[in-house]
């Protein structure tokens, strides 16, 4: 049995991303990406983000493109904390929405870190 599960992320144009989860931890990033999609229309900054939103989580994925690949999930959340650290909001406190992000990314960190140490 994998320990991998996968979010789909739908961009505004449809196109999809596939992020590759820790099986314990894809709901924490599903909850999330609904939770900031809720907040960012609450945002006045002028670089407000355009997140994909999270429209499914499956335990298996098998891709027939062999051109698409999976996004590793520590990867996608480092990138959603730089983009979300970058925003620059005067109106709103994304002190909360970052400190959520931050703590996925911990917990992603971490279980990374064990995942090698389990390895050897």
């Amino acid at each position: 049995m994998s320990n991998k599960a996968y979010v789909l992320m739908q961009r505004r144009d449809g196109s999809l991303e596939f992020v590759e989860m820790p099986a314990t931890h894809a709901y924490q990033l599903s909850a999330l990406n609904l939770r900031l999609h809720k907040e960012l229309s609450k945002l006045t900054a002028d670089n407000v983000p355009e997140l994909p939103k999270a429209i499914a989580e499956c335990k298996e994925l098998e891709l027939l493109d062999e051109k698409t690949a999976p996004i590793g999930g520590l990867q996608y959340i480092d990138e959603l904390e730089k983009t979300f650290s970058s925003i620059r909001e005067t109106s709103y406190p994304l002190v909360s929405l970052l400190t959520e992000i931050r703590a996925l990314q911990a917990q992603l960190e971490q279980w990374y870190e064990e995942e090698a140490e389990g390895a050897l």
